[in-house]
């Protein structure tokens, strides 16, 4: 039975973690989540995605009882350690923006998801957090540096400390804390307003936000004036420039 649900409508799809009790990051987990973000590259109907947890969790983490009773043998260990790394790749390369719904607790690899995508939005009972500590286990110190700061990161990696989700708004961590039952609509208003957008320049700007995420400066600014001289280039950006001058909503068809 798969644990990943992906649903599509009006150029955005849904792409539900659904592992009961905890959204609990196995094998299949992995596999078939990166399958779901792969997907969505080539459907040309999807212009945004969205990723959250079905229940009260967003995703507890690894796996920790089915990783106490995993047999061993040699390769098994950096075999799961690569499926984990290229889980949170297939986000930060989808070629399709990603925003993260954060229904609730987001730990370890559950905060690698989150910090992997584009936009974040969370529940007032969510939080982010690095309970590796309690466990016997490393890991995440890396994505929780891109969302949080020195010292903070440090407190999570060391005490396990989990950020609730008014002090990620507080921070300026999420885009929005709000009740659990309206946080859908809140990741769908982001959604449509990036649907409403032209695909390709979409694309571009999170290619370039992507990239340019790990350029010096003067690399970083050149790569983006490379993009804009190819954008520029596309029926989009031409249609964009004269619905500008008439007055008037453009329509985008994607090339």
């Amino acid at each position: 039975m798969s644990v990943i649900r992906t649903e599509i409508a009006d150029h955005i799809a849904v792409i539900t973690m659904d592992a009961p009790p905890v959204n609990a990051v196995t094998q299949e987990f992995m596999e078939e989540l990166t399958a779901a973000f792969d997907a969505i590259n080539d459907l040309d109907e999807v212009r945004v995605a969205i990723v959250t947890g079905a229940g009260k969790i967003f995703s507890a983490g690894a796996d920790i009882r089915g990783r106490a009773d995993r047999p061993t043998h040699p390769g098994l260990g950096w075999a799961h350690a690569r499926r984990a790394r290229e889980m949170s790749w297939s986000i930060v390369e989808c070629k399709k923006p990603v925003i993260a719904a954060i229904n609730g607790p987001a730990l370890g690899a559950g905060l690698g998801i989150a910090a992997s995508c584009d936009i974040l939005v969370c529940s007032e009972n969510a939080s982010l957090g690095l309970p590796e500590v309690d466990v016997g286990l490393m890991g995440g110190g890396k994505h929780t540096m891109r969302l949080f700061g020195h010292s903070l990161t440090r407190r999570m990696m060391m005490t396990g400390y989990r950020v609730p989700g008014a002090e990620l708004y507080r921070l300026g961590i999420v885009e929005a804390c709000v009740p659990r039952e309206g946080l859908m609509e809140a990741a769908m208003v982001f959604a449509r307003e990036i649907a409403a957008k032209s695909p390709i320049a979409t694309r571009m700007a999170k290619q370039a936000a992507s990239t340019i995420e790990f350029m010096t400066l003067r690399d970083g600014y050149r790569f983006e004036q490379n993009l804009t001289a190819e954008l520029s280039r596309t029926d989009d950006a031409k249609e964009a420039m004269r619905a500008f001058s008439e007055k008037r909503r453009p329509v985008f068809k994607g090339q």
